[in-house]
């Protein structure tokens, strides 16, 4: 495994060692002990989640805060989609800047997304299926959001505005403007 710090602090992208023959591929994709060590962050993962998606699907950008805030170790399992992470932490010098990676199940990149950050995806192939560990349990109460289309933010989702697909709750997300004050992480 190698980790990748990105521009963001605390937000690295994982690189993991894939053993590959003419029966296929087999990789450690998590290990708590060399996980902590290598991104330096005591993050204990309490809940596993998964989506599939057809393509244009953009789910985000979501977060929680106080309490329940959740970080996020994100990888692909089918297909191929463009990650984001919005940094939300209001004393952080990288305070609502973003970072994208592409994650898809031929590259084996998983991303780190920590507490304090906004995060979503848009399907960039066919279908995807997309698999994330929390280390914070889901509560609706403190759950919040973007419009991925922020003009402040201005996200390159790599897609065009015709082909993204959201649910009726992500359309109505507020302005990165409209909730910046608010945020509690």
């Amino acid at each position: 495994m190698k980790v990748q710090e990105t521009k963001l602090k605390d937000c690295f992208i994982i690189h993991d060692t894939v053993f590959e023959d003419p029966r296929g591929y087999f990789f450690e994709s998590f290990n708590q002990q060399r996980f902590a060590s290598m991104i330096g962050l005591n993050v204990s993962f309490v809940q596993d989640n998964q989506s599939k998606s057809t393509r244009g699907v953009l789910r985000g950008i979501h977060f929680q805060q106080g309490e329940y805030a959740q970080a996020k170790l994100v990888r692909v399992l089918k297909g191929k989609v463009l990650d984001v992470a919005v940094d939300l932490r209001v004393d952080s010098p990288t305070f609502g800047q973003w970072e994208s990676i592409e994650l898809s199940e031929d590259n084996h990149l998983q991303f780190f997304v920590p507490r304090g950050f906004g995060h979503g995806f848009v399907v960039l192939s066919t279908e995807a299926v997309f698999f994330y560990k929390c280390d914070n349990l889901y509560n609706k109460a403190s759950e919040g959001g973007i419009i991925y289309n922020d003009n402040q933010l201005n996200i390159d989702w790599k897609i065009a505005a015709d082909e993204v697909q959201l649910s009726e709750k992500d359309s109505l997300l507020p302005s990165f403007n409209e909730i910046k004050q608010s945020f509690k992480f």
